[in-house]
């Protein structure tokens, strides 16, 4: 390869994680499906890259490698998706997302159905950490009952795009949250704060235009068929936001309420002990895909940035940058790009963190801050892309009764939540503010 000095980079040091995306890419447009190719083979073909394409020893490429897999915050990182994932998969089996979906389907008035999607999305994604898994519980019911009262479906279905993806970017259980804090270096809570101080205001006017549609709304009056739900099944997930808040380790949230799950279930007859630790097991393989993916991921980060590609990607972006506004945007736009080219905000967030931890570091950001605008812009830029897994699912559930453009054209809380995020990076007063009620 050509050779370049230490201080400029490689720019061709980044063609192993460019066969990565383009494999990943291809496949999910060739198979017109972007989750049908496992992303952690695809990193696995970069890295096969890597070692063709660099110079360096055999022995040395395979030490980079296991150093880069091994990273202290890659394995916490996979540690805390495979309790994550426990702890999800448990409070599922013992009726918590059920009784999310019934309490909230029992108590909506036929007139406020996209104000009531939105606040059960936004609940159910924020307490599992996972906005697919919100469109999947929620989608069906909704889209049914659009249906059936006249209400509308596109605003319907711009309610529960909107709902899943507050959830998905502020949970602390979400693995785009996950990877987002241990790339930064800043505690879950932290982030939490920022990001709650940014999205607050997206929602509350989100939620006041849903209100006002809702009010002036002609819709037929439907009966809406009532199923039986246990408040006590909704308690792990409550549990968990409150102990995250506060700031218990997230290791001790995450087993607390993987116990707390384990006891309501078993109480209600869901499964027994042998049961119980078999659903444990079945939240730590669900979560291969991704754990794979940051480990893999992490390796080919380090040989890239070992030949000088990282180096190089920072010096082109430090010449675009002016200031610290800048080097935030900066940070946001390159997770955009890199999300709208894989379709997968968390992949796009493990594949961006290196850069934007060096980023962070050398304009002398708030890591915390930055951690937020990194899972932010993904989440946006995920939530509005046609090829994106989630209005996919939404367009399904639809049955053809939607376009994307109905989808896109209601889906206020994505605008609100990139106009509140500008300001938070662009307003001078916006740290002020952050730093005397949030205290971080």
């Amino acid at each position: 390869m050509t050779n370049f000095t230490k201080e400029s980079g490689n720019p061709f040091a980044l063609i192993p994680l460019f066969i990565f995306i383009f494999t990943f890419l291809g496949a999910g447009i060739l198979l017109n499906d972007f989750y049908a190719f496992p992303s952690p083979v695809a990193v696995l073909v970069g890295i096969v890259a890597a070692f063709i394409l660099f110079k360096n020893s055999t022995e040395d490429k395979v030490d980079t490698l296991i150093a880069g897999c091994g990273d202290s915050k890659i394995i916490t990182m996979c540690l805390i998706y495979l309790f994550a994932g426990a702890f999800a998969v448990v409070s599922k089996a013992m009726g918590g997302v059920d009784a999310v979906v019934n309490l909230g389907i029992n108590t909506i008035d036929v007139a406020y159905f996209p104000l009531g999607i939105f606040l059960i999305a936004s609940f159910l994604s924020t307490a599992t950490g996972t906005s697919v898994g919100a469109i999947v519980a929620i989608g069906p019911i909704a889209i049914s009952l659009a249906d059936k009262s006249g209400a509308s479906m596109p605003l319907i279905a711009g309610a529960l795009l909107g709902g899943s993806m507050l959830g998905d970017n502020l949970s602390m259980i979400s693995d785009t949250t996950i990877a987002a804090t241990q790339s930064l270096g800043c505690d879950l809570k932290d982030k939490f704060k920022i990001n709650l101080f940014i999205a607050l205001p997206a929602a509350i006017v989100t939620i006041l235009i849903f209100f006002y549609l809702g009010f002036n709304s002609d819709v037929i009056s439907v009966d809406i068929a009532k199923s039986d739900y246990s408040l006590w099944a909704i308690l792990p997930y409550v549990l968990v936001i409150i102990l995250a808040v506060v700031g218990v380790n997230v290791f001790y949230t995450l087993l607390l309420g993987t116990i707390i799950a384990g006891f309501i279930g078993f109480y209600n007859d869901s499964f027994t002990v042998m049961e119980f630790t078999q659903k444990i097991y079945e939240g730590f393989t669900s979560m291969t895909d991704i754990f794979l993916l940051s480990m893999f991921t992490g390796g080919l980060a380090a040989m890239v940035d070992k030949a000088g590609g990282i180096t190089w990607v920072l010096n082109q972006i430090k010449k675009r940058i002016k200031s610290k506004k800048s080097a935030q945007t900066g940070i946001g736009v390159l997770v955009g790009f890199a999300n709208l080219a894989i379709a997968n905000n968390t992949v796009s967030i493990v594949i961006t963190g290196p850069i934007a931890k060096e980023i962070n570091d050398e304009y002398g950001l708030s890591a915390k801050k930055s951690a937020t605008i990194l899972d932010i812009f993904s989440c946006v830029i995920q939530g509005i892309l046609p090829y994106g897994a989630q209005i996919l699912l939404i367009l399904n559930y639809a049955n053809g009764k939607l376009n994307f453009i109905d989808i896109l054209s209601n889906a206020w809380y994505h605008l609100f939540l990139l106009v509140f995020t500008l300001i938070a990076i662009y307003a001078a007063f916006w740290d002020k503010l952050a730093y005397r009620f949030l205290k971080v």
